[in-house]
Protein backbone atom coordinates (compact mmCIF):
# COMPACT_ATOMS: atom_id res chain seq x y z
CA UNK A 1 0.00 0.00 0.00
CA UNK A 2 0.82 3.51 -0.50
CA UNK A 3 1.63 5.53 2.77
CA UNK A 4 1.79 8.94 3.53
CA UNK A 5 3.49 9.47 7.16
CA UNK A 6 3.17 12.91 8.14
CA UNK A 7 6.14 14.05 10.65
CA UNK A 8 9.39 12.75 11.05
CA UNK A 9 9.59 13.27 14.81
CA UNK A 10 10.20 10.18 17.26
CA UNK A 11 6.59 8.20 16.36
CA UNK A 12 6.74 8.95 12.50
CA UNK A 13 10.05 8.19 11.83
CA UNK A 14 10.05 4.74 13.21
CA UNK A 15 6.69 3.84 12.36
CA UNK A 16 7.33 5.17 8.85
CA UNK A 17 10.54 3.19 8.97
CA UNK A 18 8.13 -0.44 10.47
CA UNK A 19 5.84 0.07 7.76
CA UNK A 20 8.50 0.15 5.24
CA UNK A 21 10.02 -3.12 6.05
CA UNK A 22 6.21 -4.31 5.91
CA UNK A 23 6.69 -3.91 2.32
CA UNK A 24 4.51 -0.89 2.07
CA UNK A 25 5.77 2.48 0.28
CA UNK A 26 6.13 4.77 2.71
CA UNK A 27 7.10 8.33 2.17
CA UNK A 28 7.77 10.55 5.14
CA UNK A 29 7.23 14.17 5.01
CA UNK A 30 8.42 16.93 7.35
CA UNK A 31 8.58 20.93 6.92
CA UNK A 32 12.52 20.88 7.97
CA UNK A 33 14.10 21.00 4.97
CA UNK A 34 17.52 20.43 6.57
CA UNK A 35 15.91 17.18 8.31
CA UNK A 36 14.61 15.37 5.09
CA UNK A 37 18.31 16.19 3.89
CA UNK A 38 19.76 14.81 6.39
CA UNK A 39 17.03 11.88 6.29
CA UNK A 40 17.93 11.42 2.63
CA UNK A 41 21.28 10.96 3.51
CA UNK A 42 20.38 8.46 5.57
CA UNK A 43 21.44 10.37 8.90
CA UNK A 44 18.85 9.64 11.58
CA UNK A 45 18.32 12.33 13.92
CA UNK A 46 17.43 10.48 17.18
CA UNK A 47 19.37 7.74 19.13
CA UNK A 48 16.96 4.63 18.69
CA UNK A 49 18.59 1.23 18.41
CA UNK A 50 18.59 -0.33 15.13
CA UNK A 51 16.33 2.24 13.79
CA UNK A 52 19.62 3.65 11.63
CA UNK A 53 20.01 -0.27 9.86
CA UNK A 54 16.71 -0.78 9.10
CA UNK A 55 15.72 2.45 7.70
CA UNK A 56 18.89 2.45 5.62
CA UNK A 57 17.56 -0.93 4.26
CA UNK A 58 14.39 0.07 2.93
CA UNK A 59 15.59 3.06 1.30
CA UNK A 60 18.24 0.99 -0.54
CA UNK A 61 14.72 -1.44 -1.44
CA UNK A 62 12.93 1.80 -2.55
CA UNK A 63 10.23 1.79 0.14
CA UNK A 64 11.01 4.32 1.98
CA UNK A 65 11.75 8.10 0.88
CA UNK A 66 11.54 11.41 2.67
CA UNK A 67 10.63 14.88 1.98
CA UNK A 68 9.13 18.39 2.43
CA UNK A 69 6.36 18.37 -0.01
CA UNK A 70 3.25 16.98 1.21
CA UNK A 71 1.22 17.42 -1.65
CA UNK A 72 2.99 14.84 -3.57
CA UNK A 73 3.49 12.45 -0.75
CA UNK A 74 -0.17 12.26 -0.02
CA UNK A 75 -1.38 12.47 -3.89
CA UNK A 76 -2.70 8.61 -4.62
CA UNK A 77 -1.93 7.66 -0.94
CA UNK A 78 -4.16 4.71 0.31
CA UNK A 79 -3.66 5.88 4.10
CA UNK A 80 -2.11 9.27 5.25
CA UNK A 81 -0.75 9.53 8.96
CA UNK A 82 -0.46 12.30 11.43
CA UNK A 83 2.23 12.04 13.28
CA UNK A 84 3.08 15.56 14.54
CA UNK A 85 3.82 16.61 18.01
CA UNK A 86 1.33 17.32 20.79
CA UNK A 87 2.99 19.32 23.26
CA UNK A 88 1.87 20.35 26.73
CA UNK A 89 0.11 23.62 25.89
CA UNK A 90 1.37 26.45 28.17
CA UNK A 91 -0.82 27.56 30.96
CA UNK A 92 -3.69 25.11 31.12
CA UNK A 93 -2.07 21.39 30.48
CA UNK A 94 -4.03 20.27 27.28
CA UNK A 95 -2.32 18.91 24.48
CA UNK A 96 -1.66 21.36 21.97
CA UNK A 97 -3.27 20.46 18.63
CA UNK A 98 -1.77 23.40 15.95
CA UNK A 99 0.32 20.72 14.58
CA UNK A 100 -2.45 18.25 13.99
CA UNK A 101 -5.22 20.60 12.97
CA UNK A 102 -2.66 22.18 10.05
CA UNK A 103 -1.72 19.00 8.83
CA UNK A 104 -5.40 17.96 8.58
CA UNK A 105 -5.86 20.31 6.74
CA UNK A 106 -2.90 20.65 4.71
CA UNK A 107 -3.75 16.58 3.83
CA UNK A 108 -7.32 17.90 2.86
CA UNK A 109 -6.28 19.92 0.38
CA UNK A 110 -3.94 17.55 -1.29
CA UNK A 111 -6.44 14.19 -0.87
CA UNK A 112 -7.02 13.43 -5.34
CA UNK A 113 -8.88 10.06 -4.09
CA UNK A 114 -10.18 8.26 -1.18
CA UNK A 115 -7.56 7.68 1.84
CA UNK A 116 -7.63 6.95 5.55
CA UNK A 117 -6.26 9.49 7.63
CA UNK A 118 -4.82 8.42 10.62
CA UNK A 119 -3.51 9.60 13.66
CA UNK A 120 -0.72 8.56 15.34
CA UNK A 121 -0.27 11.61 17.40
CA UNK A 122 -1.44 11.47 21.10
CA UNK A 123 -4.60 13.95 20.89
CA UNK A 124 -7.52 14.32 23.90
CA UNK A 125 -10.59 12.31 23.45
CA UNK A 126 -12.69 13.77 20.56
CA UNK A 127 -9.76 15.11 18.76
CA UNK A 128 -10.24 12.43 15.84
CA UNK A 129 -13.99 13.95 14.80
CA UNK A 130 -12.27 17.69 14.75
CA UNK A 131 -9.67 16.20 12.55
CA UNK A 132 -12.61 15.16 10.26
CA UNK A 133 -13.85 18.26 10.47
CA UNK A 134 -11.23 19.99 9.59
CA UNK A 135 -10.05 18.05 6.54
CA UNK A 136 -13.69 18.90 5.35
CA UNK A 137 -13.96 21.82 5.73
CA UNK A 138 -10.59 22.48 3.35
CA UNK A 139 -11.52 20.29 0.91
CA UNK A 140 -15.50 19.44 0.77
CA UNK A 141 -15.33 16.93 -1.67
CA UNK A 142 -12.59 14.87 -0.20
CA UNK A 143 -13.10 11.35 -0.26
CA UNK A 144 -11.99 9.78 3.17
CA UNK A 145 -12.34 8.48 6.25
CA UNK A 146 -10.62 8.78 9.92
CA UNK A 147 -9.16 6.72 12.09
CA UNK A 148 -7.60 7.04 15.69
CA UNK A 149 -4.25 4.79 16.09
CA UNK A 150 -2.19 5.34 18.98
CA UNK A 151 0.95 4.44 19.23
CA UNK A 152 2.61 2.27 22.15
CA UNK A 153 6.65 2.65 21.63
CA UNK A 154 9.39 2.90 24.03
CA UNK A 155 11.96 4.70 23.81
CA UNK A 156 15.30 2.27 23.28
CA UNK A 157 12.86 -0.54 22.23
CA UNK A 158 11.00 0.78 19.74
CA UNK A 159 11.07 -1.62 16.88
CA UNK A 160 10.59 -4.27 19.01
CA UNK A 161 7.28 -2.74 19.97
CA UNK A 162 6.24 -1.75 16.47
CA UNK A 163 7.32 -5.31 14.88
CA UNK A 164 5.88 -7.60 18.08
CA UNK A 165 3.35 -5.74 19.62
CA UNK A 166 1.77 -6.33 22.97
CA UNK A 167 -1.40 -5.05 20.91
CA UNK A 168 -2.47 -2.62 17.77
CA UNK A 169 -4.97 -0.37 18.33
CA UNK A 170 -7.62 0.86 15.71
CA UNK A 171 -10.69 3.49 15.83
CA UNK A 172 -12.84 3.94 13.47
CA UNK A 173 -16.58 3.81 12.61
CA UNK A 174 -15.89 2.90 9.09
CA UNK A 175 -16.14 -0.69 7.37
CA UNK A 176 -13.66 0.33 4.56
CA UNK A 177 -11.43 2.14 6.95
CA UNK A 178 -10.90 -1.21 8.84
CA UNK A 179 -10.17 -3.01 5.91
CA UNK A 180 -7.19 -0.73 4.62
CA UNK A 181 -6.02 -0.50 8.44
CA UNK A 182 -6.62 -4.51 8.27
CA UNK A 183 -4.31 -4.65 5.06
CA UNK A 184 -1.74 -2.44 6.80
CA UNK A 185 -1.02 -4.79 9.71
CA UNK A 186 -2.01 -7.62 7.70
CA UNK A 187 2.02 -8.83 8.93
CA UNK A 188 1.29 -8.46 12.33
CA UNK A 189 -2.34 -10.42 12.03
CA UNK A 190 -0.93 -13.38 10.31
CA UNK A 191 1.41 -13.65 13.12
CA UNK A 192 -1.15 -13.71 15.88
CA UNK A 193 -0.53 -10.05 16.95
CA UNK A 194 -3.69 -8.51 19.10
CA UNK A 195 -5.72 -6.03 16.35
CA UNK A 196 -8.32 -4.68 17.95
CA UNK A 197 -11.11 -2.34 16.56
CA UNK A 198 -13.18 0.28 18.18
CA UNK A 199 -14.52 3.61 17.76
CA UNK A 200 -12.61 6.90 17.70
CA UNK A 201 -13.36 7.93 21.48
CA UNK A 202 -12.34 4.44 22.73
CA UNK A 203 -9.31 4.71 21.12
CA UNK A 204 -8.44 8.00 21.66
CA UNK A 205 -8.95 6.96 25.53
CA UNK A 206 -7.01 3.29 25.51
CA UNK A 207 -3.78 5.28 25.22
CA UNK A 208 -4.24 8.00 28.04
CA UNK A 209 -5.64 5.40 29.90
CA UNK A 210 -2.37 3.49 29.54
CA UNK A 211 -0.04 5.67 29.98
CA UNK A 212 -1.31 7.11 33.03
CA UNK A 213 -2.12 3.18 34.29
CA UNK A 214 1.92 2.55 34.16
CA UNK A 215 2.44 6.11 35.24
CA UNK A 216 0.50 4.98 38.38
CA UNK A 217 2.64 1.85 39.13
CA UNK A 218 5.80 3.76 38.92
CA UNK A 219 4.73 6.76 41.29
CA UNK A 220 3.09 3.58 43.58
CA UNK A 221 5.85 2.04 43.77
CA UNK A 222 8.23 5.31 44.60
CA UNK A 223 5.80 6.20 47.60
CA UNK A 224 6.30 2.68 48.44
CA UNK A 225 9.83 3.26 48.22
CA UNK A 226 9.71 5.64 51.16
CA UNK A 227 7.59 3.69 53.56
CA UNK A 228 10.51 0.90 52.94
CA UNK A 229 13.12 3.38 54.33
CA UNK A 230 11.47 4.03 57.37
CA UNK A 231 10.95 0.94 58.12
CA UNK A 232 13.71 -1.15 57.11
CA UNK A 233 12.40 -2.98 54.33
CA UNK A 234 14.15 -3.44 50.71
CA UNK A 235 11.81 -2.17 47.65
CA UNK A 236 13.51 -4.60 45.86
CA UNK A 237 12.38 -7.38 47.29
CA UNK A 238 8.64 -5.46 47.77
CA UNK A 239 8.77 -5.26 43.98
CA UNK A 240 9.60 -8.31 43.33
CA UNK A 241 7.27 -9.58 45.91
CA UNK A 242 4.30 -8.47 44.63
CA UNK A 243 4.99 -8.55 41.10
CA UNK A 244 4.76 -12.48 40.62
CA UNK A 245 1.46 -12.07 41.40
CA UNK A 246 -0.01 -12.15 37.72
CA UNK A 247 -2.77 -9.52 38.56
CA UNK A 248 -0.20 -6.90 38.95
CA UNK A 249 2.83 -7.87 37.09
CA UNK A 250 6.36 -7.01 37.47
CA UNK A 251 6.73 -4.35 35.30
CA UNK A 252 7.21 -0.91 36.27
CA UNK A 253 7.78 -1.75 39.61
CA UNK A 254 11.23 -0.27 39.88
CA UNK A 255 11.87 2.45 42.71
CA UNK A 256 13.74 5.23 41.06
CA UNK A 257 14.10 8.82 40.84
CA UNK A 258 10.14 9.41 39.10
CA UNK A 259 9.22 8.77 35.73
CA UNK A 260 10.06 11.36 32.81
CA UNK A 261 10.09 11.16 28.85
CA UNK A 262 7.92 12.32 26.34
CA UNK A 263 4.84 10.55 26.76
CA UNK A 264 3.86 10.32 30.80
CA UNK A 265 3.93 13.32 32.01
CA UNK A 266 2.62 14.73 29.18
CA UNK A 267 -0.03 12.23 28.80
CA UNK A 268 -1.02 12.10 32.59
CA UNK A 269 -1.36 16.37 32.36
CA UNK A 270 -3.83 16.05 29.43
CA UNK A 271 -5.97 13.50 31.19
CA UNK A 272 -6.16 15.44 34.18
CA UNK A 273 -7.34 18.52 32.48
CA UNK A 274 -9.82 16.37 30.57
CA UNK A 275 -11.43 15.01 33.47
CA UNK A 276 -11.44 18.76 34.63
CA UNK A 277 -13.48 19.43 31.63
CA UNK A 278 -16.02 17.16 31.84
CA UNK A 279 -16.52 17.09 35.59
CA UNK A 280 -15.07 13.50 35.58
CA UNK A 281 -11.72 14.41 37.73
CA UNK A 282 -9.01 12.01 37.23
CA UNK A 283 -8.10 12.26 41.14
CA UNK A 284 -5.40 9.16 41.09
CA UNK A 285 -3.81 10.94 37.83
CA UNK A 286 -3.87 14.37 39.65
CA UNK A 287 -1.85 12.73 42.89
CA UNK A 288 0.12 11.24 40.46
CA UNK A 289 1.63 14.16 39.00
CA UNK A 290 2.06 16.03 42.38
CA UNK A 291 3.98 12.93 43.64
CA UNK A 292 6.29 12.11 41.05
CA UNK A 293 7.46 16.04 41.01
CA UNK A 294 7.76 15.44 45.26
CA UNK A 295 9.84 12.73 44.36
CA UNK A 296 12.21 14.20 42.06
CA UNK A 297 13.14 16.86 44.72
CA UNK A 298 13.39 13.92 47.46
CA UNK A 299 16.40 12.85 45.16
CA UNK A 300 17.93 16.51 45.61
CA UNK A 301 17.42 15.74 49.38
CA UNK A 302 19.18 12.28 49.52
CA UNK A 303 22.21 13.45 47.68
CA UNK A 304 22.59 16.58 49.95
CA UNK A 305 22.50 14.62 52.67
CA UNK A 306 24.97 11.77 51.72
CA UNK A 307 27.24 14.67 51.49
CA UNK A 308 26.74 15.94 55.06
CA UNK A 309 23.98 18.48 54.49
CA UNK A 310 25.29 20.50 51.92
CA UNK A 311 26.87 20.32 48.46
CA UNK A 312 28.27 24.07 48.78
CA UNK A 313 31.33 23.69 47.19
CA UNK A 314 31.81 19.61 46.57
CA UNK A 315 31.95 17.93 43.45
CA UNK A 316 29.30 15.85 42.27
CA UNK A 317 29.65 13.01 39.47
CA UNK A 318 25.78 12.42 37.80
CA UNK A 319 25.63 9.34 35.71
CA UNK A 320 23.08 9.33 32.99
CA UNK A 321 21.30 12.21 32.54
CA UNK A 322 18.95 10.94 29.92
CA UNK A 323 15.12 10.17 31.36
CA UNK A 324 15.16 6.31 30.68
CA UNK A 325 18.92 4.10 29.39
CA UNK A 326 19.16 3.75 25.25
CA UNK A 327 17.54 7.07 23.97
CA UNK A 328 18.91 10.73 23.41
CA UNK A 329 15.85 12.14 25.06
CA UNK A 330 15.81 14.63 27.51
CA UNK A 331 12.47 15.15 28.13
CA UNK A 332 11.29 15.94 31.41
CA UNK A 333 14.44 13.59 32.54
CA UNK A 334 14.83 13.70 36.49
CA UNK A 335 18.07 15.39 35.96
CA UNK A 336 16.63 18.08 34.44
CA UNK A 337 15.04 19.01 37.71
CA UNK A 338 17.90 17.44 40.14
CA UNK A 339 21.44 18.45 38.14
CA UNK A 340 20.36 22.31 38.15
CA UNK A 341 19.03 22.30 41.77
CA UNK A 342 22.92 20.64 42.63
CA UNK A 343 24.24 23.55 40.65
CA UNK A 344 21.83 25.80 42.40
CA UNK A 345 23.40 24.58 45.72
CA UNK A 346 27.07 25.21 44.68
CA UNK A 347 27.96 21.85 43.55
CA UNK A 348 30.06 21.41 40.84
CA UNK A 349 28.43 18.73 39.15
CA UNK A 350 30.54 16.47 36.33
CA UNK A 351 27.95 14.60 34.46
CA UNK A 352 28.10 11.63 31.53
CA UNK A 353 26.22 9.93 29.40
CA UNK A 354 26.27 7.75 26.43
CA UNK A 355 23.77 9.60 24.25
CA UNK A 356 22.56 12.81 26.17
CA UNK A 357 25.13 15.25 25.32
CA UNK A 358 23.82 16.51 22.54
CA UNK A 359 20.57 17.62 24.09
CA UNK A 360 21.68 18.19 27.75
CA UNK A 361 24.73 21.00 27.00
CA UNK A 362 21.61 23.20 26.38
CA UNK A 363 19.46 21.93 28.81
CA UNK A 364 22.04 21.59 31.68
CA UNK A 365 24.28 25.13 31.64
CA UNK A 366 26.84 24.86 34.67
CA UNK A 367 27.90 21.55 34.43
CA UNK A 368 31.18 20.22 32.75
CA UNK A 369 30.71 17.25 30.57
CA UNK A 370 33.20 13.89 31.04
CA UNK A 371 33.91 11.43 29.05
CA UNK A 372 32.93 8.10 30.80
CA UNK A 373 31.65 7.36 34.77
CA UNK A 374 35.83 7.27 35.99
CA UNK A 375 36.67 10.90 34.46
CA UNK A 376 33.60 12.17 36.13
CA UNK A 377 34.43 10.78 39.63
CA UNK A 378 37.91 11.83 39.32
CA UNK A 379 38.39 13.61 42.90
CA UNK A 380 34.65 13.92 43.13
CA UNK A 381 32.76 14.04 47.11
CA UNK A 382 29.85 12.20 45.57
CA UNK A 383 28.69 10.07 42.84
CA UNK A 384 24.82 9.71 41.82
CA UNK A 385 23.64 7.08 39.27
CA UNK A 386 21.05 8.74 37.76
CA UNK A 387 19.83 6.74 34.19
CA UNK A 388 20.85 2.96 34.26
CA UNK A 389 22.43 2.74 31.06
CA UNK A 390 24.00 -0.75 30.86
CA UNK A 391 27.50 0.66 31.06
CA UNK A 392 26.57 2.08 34.68
CA UNK A 393 25.51 -1.31 36.00
CA UNK A 394 28.92 -3.41 35.21
CA UNK A 395 31.02 -0.44 37.19
CA UNK A 396 34.38 -1.61 38.63
CA UNK A 397 33.14 0.25 42.41
CA UNK A 398 36.55 -0.35 43.60
CA UNK A 399 38.61 1.58 40.81
CA UNK A 400 35.79 4.35 41.11
CA UNK A 401 36.09 4.88 44.60
CA UNK A 402 40.01 4.97 44.50
CA UNK A 403 39.42 8.29 41.97
CA UNK A 404 37.08 9.86 44.59
CA UNK A 405 38.08 12.70 47.11
CA UNK A 406 35.29 11.42 49.34
CA UNK A 407 33.96 7.68 48.00
CA UNK A 408 30.47 8.37 48.44
CA UNK A 409 27.42 6.97 46.11
CA UNK A 410 23.84 7.64 45.71
CA UNK A 411 22.36 4.57 43.74
CA UNK A 412 19.38 6.39 42.78
CA UNK A 413 18.38 2.85 40.23
CA UNK A 414 19.15 0.34 42.96
CA UNK A 415 21.86 -0.86 40.35
CA UNK A 416 24.00 -2.10 43.32
CA UNK A 417 24.05 -2.36 47.03
CA UNK A 418 26.08 -1.36 50.52
CA UNK A 419 27.42 -4.42 50.98
CA UNK A 420 29.74 -4.70 47.27
CA UNK A 421 29.56 -0.50 47.70
CA UNK A 422 31.68 -0.83 51.29
CA UNK A 423 33.64 -3.46 49.60
CA UNK A 424 34.83 -1.31 47.11
CA UNK A 425 36.05 1.10 49.27
CA UNK A 426 32.97 3.50 49.37
CA UNK A 427 32.60 5.15 53.26
CA UNK A 428 28.88 5.83 52.23
CA UNK A 429 26.18 3.89 50.11
CA UNK A 430 22.39 4.96 49.71
CA UNK A 431 19.64 3.59 47.31
CA UNK A 432 15.96 4.57 47.15
CA UNK A 433 13.83 1.99 49.13
CA UNK A 434 16.46 0.34 50.87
Amino acid sequence: MKIAMIGTGYVGLVSGVCLSDFGHEVTCVDRDAAKVARLARGEVPIYEPGLEQLMAKNVAAGRLSFTGDLAAAVAGADAVFIAVGTPTRRGDGHADLTYVMAAAAEIGRALTGYAVVVTKSTVPVGTNRKVAEAIRAAAPAAEFDVASNPEFLREGAAIDDFMRPDRVVVGTGSERAREVMGEIYRPLFLRDFPILYTDLETAEMIKYAANAFLATKITFINEIALLCEKVGADVKQVSKGIGLDGRIGNKFLHAGPGYGGSCFPKDTQALARIGQEHAAPMQIVETVIKVNDQIKRRMVDKIVDLCGGSVNGKTVAVLGVTFKPNTDDMREAPSLTIVPALVGAGAKVRVTDPQGRREGEGLLPGVIWAEDAYKAATNADAVVILTEWNEFRALDLARLARRMATPRMADLRNIYNARDAAKAGFEAYVAVGR
